[in-house]
């Protein structure tokens, strides 16, 4: 029984042994497991350290960042409010401008409703912006003031230039529209109003001082004419040639004269607006042919081909003052043959349709320069190469014949080149009697 206790107490150390072999060899292997994870631990917290450093560098860097951000926007901030009170006392200026301009100004936006009245344009209408502010042109034109205004409208804004219209017996507006563009978006338009009352008092003035002038010279050169013509005509006895040469030279002078006083004359009588005042149906092309034949000797001593292109047909007859056509057609006539060189040709033709009957005349002459072509229907205009030809002229007659043109309802114009000739057009309205005599009226 002993042996085999002892045998047991062996087999149980034996045991025990190999238990502690075990334990000793699991701790072991647990204590390179926990060395192992403590590196892995130390390398991962070594990590993260750098992590976090990193992380609060960028943190750093980034609010670094956010206050030059901060520090920019509040710069940017202050150049706004700069910049606004800059455009606030900009436009505190342009509406002091505004308002103290001599030209009353009216703003109207892309409907057509007036957003601004200038204090020039409140006092011309006697009103004032808060009762005008807002309202459309329609609107506006129920206001009595600016009935003259929305006449020239026609109830709808367009481009006017320089039109005049009266808001009361002494004051007088050159109305002007045009359109507020920026690149191609347009934003309204604007209404300028210029007071030309003192310039139209002076022009009357001037036009009643030529008015009375002319006619007192008018007398006198007529005696003159008639005592000339009666010394050459030997009715005060008999006269040298040499005498009579100059009698005819100072005849030819005073001529002149009084046909610059008749200009005048004319040009006063169209500027008070009394010219046109004996409408009567005629034929344009009767008149042309008994105007032509005193011009047919002029142009045969002047060596030029001087031709009337008869229409076909015979030409409606239509409402004009005989003496004032012929008085424009004598202009331009004058005009094509006094600037024609010998050798050219001077060319006058007519035409028409059921509407319209259309005078031309075309000419070889020197032309008229380019840069001087907008003023050639002005007053006492001659181009500079006229006056280097030495031809005679006053200045006057295109201004007396477009008016005499327009005044009929017709429309006068050119085309010319200078040294390539020049072209004369004018049409008439081949209306009935009742039609022009309906536009005399409106005139």
């Amino acid at each position: 029984e002993l042996d085999r206790i002892a045998k047991m107490l062996v087999r149980r150390d034996f045991e025990l042994m190999t238990e502690r072999e075990k334990l000793e060899e699991s701790k072991k292997i647990l204590e390179i497991k926990v060395e192992a994870r403590t590196v892995e631990l130390k390398e991962l917290a070594e990590g993260l350290e750098e992590t976090v450093k990193k992380r609060i560098k960028d943190l750093e860097k980034k609010t670094a960042e956010l206050e030059e951000s901060k520090r920019a926007l509040l710069n940017i901030l202050e150049d706004v409010e700069e910049a606004r009170i800059d455009a606030e006392e900009e436009r505190n200026k342009t509406f002091s401008v505004i308002n103290n301009l001599a030209d009353g100004l009216l703003v109207f936006d892309t409907e057509e409703k007036l957003t601004l009245i200038n204090l020039q344009a409140q006092d011309f209408f006697k009103l004032g912006a808060g009762e005008t502010t807002g309202k459309s042109i329609l609107e506006l034109s129920e206001l009595p003031a600016f009935k003259p205004l929305s006449n020239i409208w026609g109830g709808k804004a367009q481009k006017i230039f320089r039109k005049e219209t009266s808001l009361s017996e002494n004051l007088i507006l050159e109305v002007s529209t045009l359109p507020i563009m920026s690149g191609e978006k347009n934003f309204g338009n604007l209404v300028i109003l210029h007071d030309i009352t003192r310039e139209k008092t002076v022009e009357r003035m001037k036009t009643e001082f030529v008015s009375l002038a002319a006619h007192q010279l008018r007398t006198p050169l007529s005696a003159i004419k008639w005592t000339l013509k009666m010394l050459l005509e030997g009715d005060l006895g008999p006269i040298t040639e040499e005498q009579r040469n100059f009698i005819e030279k100072t005849y030819q002078s005073n001529e002149k004269i009084i046909e610059l006083i008749n200009d005048l004359l004319n040009v006063a009588r169209i500027e008070e607006g009394r010219y046109i005042y004996k409408p009567l149906p005629g034929s344009l092309e009767d008149i042309i042919q008994s105007l032509i034949n005193p011009y047919k000797e002029e142009a045969e001593r002047k060596k030029l081909r001087f031709e009337f292109k008869k229409p076909t047909k015979e030409t409606p007859r239509v409402m004009l003052d005989v003496e004032k056509i012929g008085i424009a057609i004598e202009n331009l006539i004058d005009n094509a043959i006094n600037y024609t060189k010998p050798g050219g040709q001077v060319t006058i033709s007519l035409n028409y349709d059921k509407k319209k009957i259309k005078f031309s005349i075309q000419d070889t002459g020197i032309g008229i320069p380019k840069e001087q072509q907008k003023r050639v229907f002005s007053k006492f205009f001659r181009g500079a190469n006229a006056i280097r030809a030495e031809t005679e002229g006053t200045g006057l007659g295109l201004f007396i014949s477009k008016n005499i043109i327009e005044a009929h309802g017709g429309e006068i114009w050119f085309e010319s080149g200078e040294n390539k000739g020049t072209a004369f057009y004018f049409t008439l309205p081949a209306g009935a009697k009742g039609e022009f005599e309906d536009f005399l009226k409106k005139l």
